[in-house]
């Protein structure tokens, strides 16, 4: 019986889904006071049952550092299970301190970042956050041993590992900005797929990388990176990839839309109307104003509805991009929001 149990012990519930626990003992990062992640909310409950293959309950108790498993009739064996209470603090950018030796960092960073000890790895991660902030110049030449070692920890399946990576992409962006761009696609992928997940930390830390890369990089250079992506299988790729993509065109300017091509980004644009989520529909929005606003004010026309639909050069520069149906999808979502606009305005 006892052989039993201890054999079906695999298929108990981990505690960490949201929250990381681990096996070798507290570890707590000063961040401001605000934590993240306690596992010790993960064990409120100290008693839970398992069913296991024979039909057999097992309730497992878990201690601070151990767990023991009693079976129906009485027996407990105990299995020797370190459950360790962890907490997990994150430090904001703001709150990066300075390294007291630069040189002993630096040589320890490739190692310190591909190291199995996931505890080492987020110091790691964070003392290349401290180096992008305070030392950019020292850490410049090591950015492609780097850069996919950081990526290893975005695939990380340890939440502390991962958001600290996500963390570390936007400190790098920041301190880099162009020069990324060789390296830009595989933090790109993770970012997205990290985006558009259910949990929200997670989510959230990656939008605001996301969010620091459309500042950070060129447009001009960004947004042939990000355009695969509106046609990624996933729509919630897709509608990440939409949002960021809409984000980025303002900042090349009317002189950077006119060279990207306006004919390019309506397509673009287009194409997203008809996606399933409202999210990547509400960017090609967004975008297509942005692009007949740019249109028609480097033809000196008005961006009100005109009175003579002869002289309506944005229809007739939509009808010669895009396809009859494309063309009226544009259309409808440009002038009702500009008559929308006359309504309120008068």
């Amino acid at each position: 019986m006892s052989g039993n149990a201890l054999r079906d012990l695999n298929t108990l519930p981990t505690p960490e889904r949201k929250n990381d626990s681990s096996s070798k003992g507290n570890f707590t990062k000063p961040c401001n006071g605000k934590t993240i992640e306690n596992v010790e909310e993960q064990l409120k409950k100290s008693l839970s049952s398992v069913q296991i293959n024979g039909g057999e309950t097992l309730n497992v108790q878990h201690n601070k550092s151990s767990a023991s498993v009693q079976i129906n009739g009485g027996e407990t064996v105990n299995v020797g299970v370190e459950v360790a209470n962890s907490e997990v603090e994150y430090i904001e950018s703001e709150n990066l301190s300075d390294l007291e030796d630069v040189d002993t960092c630096l040589k320890k960073l490739l190692p310190g970042l591909d190291s199995k000890d996931w505890i080492l790895v987020v110091e790691t991660l964070n003392n290349v956050r401290r180096l992008s902030v305070f030392h950019k110049e020292r850490m410049h030449s090591m950015l492609g041993d780097l850069i996919p070692l950081v990526v290893k920890s975005l695939k990380n399946p340890r939440s502390a590992v991962c958001k600290t990576a996500i963390m570390t992409s936007a400190n790098i962006f920041s301190a880099y900005n162009d020069d990324l761009i060789d390296s830009l696609d595989p933090l790109l992928v993770q970012l997205l797929l990290k985006a558009s997940q259910d949990k929200r930390f997670v989510c959230e830390a990656a939008e605001r990388a996301l969010e620091a890369m459309t500042t950070s990089v060129s447009p001009m250079l960004l947004l042939p990176k990000l355009q695969p992506y509106l046609k990624n299988r996933n729509p919630r790729i897709r509608a990440k990839a939409s949002m960021y993509f809409s984000r980025s065109v303002p900042r090349l300017g009317v002189e950077g839309i006119k060279e990207y091509g306006i004919d390019k980004l309506i397509q673009v644009a287009a194409s997203q109307l008809s996606d399933q989520l409202p999210e990547s529909r509400e960017a090609a929005r967004t975008l297509l104003l942005k692009l007949q606003t740019v249109y028609e004010k480097s033809h000196g026309l008005s961006t009100v509805v005109s009175e003579n639909p002869e002289m309506g050069s944005w229809e007739n520069f939509c009808l010669s991009k895009l396809s009859p149906l494309s063309a009226q999808a544009v259309l409808r979502v440009t002038t009702n929001i500009a008559r929308e606009g006359l309504v309120i305005g008068s």
